[in-house]
């Protein structure tokens, strides 16, 4: 196995510059996550990685090689696509053993590692079979199979569950997590949705037009964003934000002011915040309640019902809705009126430029568990 090293790697079509100085460690053995919008660029820089593209200017090392010029094939790493790519010809034997017979491994060793890796994927019965006649969460197996028998330095996913449906997407992402787990081989896994990187990731890698804007665990994202575009893509339900103005500072929180008329101290270092100055209060669904007392009034637009939890959509004025999760027994009518009390231990606070502010432990909430994240499954 091996780690990963991007110094500065940069990529251009043309005169469209599309990936800005990354530098990034990949540790050997970690799963590490790419996420982001559209057109962020986690794909290109899988790419890069893969050798698929060239890199336009700075260094990416394998296992302490340089290989900036070396092709896919010398890089030691192996490739599971969006696209199954399977042979149709072939049958799933064959397809997972095409790799090993170009490279002129020996019959005894292509058939100890096809037949390894089918049990780690229980896609032993399969053998035989055509990809035809396969479902897409089994021909998505045969993929991740045929790059097993490789024994590659670094496993590359490009976005491999995209083409399932919920449920099977589910089922395959607990066989990666638990490939992961078996192989202690390193992964880069780029996807385009964030609770499939919250599961999976050791680390998260979060990027916006080409740059990296924060890298860390699962929960120092959720629980420390270091930005607004972080703390808006990272969980589901999105984080609630409300513009407000600086009322006040004291050495360890600031007081802003509320649309409803109220105020709100929030733990936070003032950090050179001063009375009249705009930023953004964010807090989660699982960070708002309703009752009696509180420090916002609402109108409930909206109840979508899950089971075990439901979100309320709530209208608080001035084009502004705020997303709540309550326990599945609670009961609110579309329609009424409520009272909404913000937890402000956790709650964040951004600067008009969009950074977070600091709080005295380096927290902008504690780390608690996140029912959010629990709850999500696709």
């Amino acid at each position: 196995m091996a780690d990963v090293v991007l110094k500065n790697v940069q990529k251009s079509f043309g005169r469209m510059k599309v990936i800005h100085g990354v530098d990034l460690d990949i540790r050997d053995g970690e799963f590490v996550v790419f996420v982001g919008p559209s057109g962020c660029g986690k794909s290109t820089l899988l790419r890069l990685i893969a050798g698929l593209e060239d890199i336009t200017a700075g260094d990416l090392f394998i296992g302490n090689e340089r290989v900036n010029d070396l092709v896919p094939a010398k890089r030691g790493i192996a490739m599971v696509f969006q696209s199954y790519a399977l042979y149709p010809h072939m049958n799933v034997y064959d397809n997972m053993a095409f790799g090993l017979e170009l490279a002129k491994s020996s019959k005894p060793e292509i058939d100890a590692k096809v037949r390894e890796a089918a049990r780690m994927l229980q896609i032993e019965q399969l053998l035989d079979r055509k990809p035809r006649q396969l479902s897409g969460g089994q021909r998505q197996r045969v993929a991740i199979g045929r790059a097993i028998v490789r024994d590659p330095k670094v496993f590359l996913f490009d976005e491999p569950l995209s083409n399932l449906d919920a449920a099977l997407r589910v089922q395959t992402r607990i066989e990666i997590a638990k490939l992961h787990t078996d192989t202690r081989a390193t992964m880069i896994y780029v996807t385009h949705d964030q609770v499939e990187a919250m599961t999976l990731a050791d680390r998260i890698v979060v990027l916006n037009g080409g740059r990296i804007e924060q890298v860390g665990t699962p929960l120092e994202l959720y629980h420390r964003p270091a930005n607004l575009f972080v703390a808006g893509f990272i969980g589901s339900p999105q984080m609630n934000f409300i513009e407000c103005r600086v009322a006040g500072t004291g050495p360890d929180e600031v007081l802003v002011d509320l649309p409803s008329g109220g105020t709100l101290a929030v733990p936070a270092l003032p950090d050179g915040i001063r009375p009249g100055d705009s930023v953004t209060l964010g807090v989660r669904p699982d960070h708002v309640r309703i009752g009696p007392e509180g420090t916002l009034t609402g109108r409930v637009e909206l109840v979508e019902e899950l089971g075990e939890n439901h979100l309320l959509y709530v209208d608080v004025g001035g084009g502004r809705r705020l997303t709540i999760r309550e326990p599945g027994d609670a009961r609110h009518m579309v329609g009424s009126t409520v009272t909404l009390d913000l937890a402000r231990e956790s709650c964040h606070l951004f600067r008009s430029s969009g950074e977070v502010l600091p709080s005295r432990t380096g927290t902008a909430s504690p780390p608690l568990s996140s029912p959010g994240l629990a709850s999500a499954t696709s």
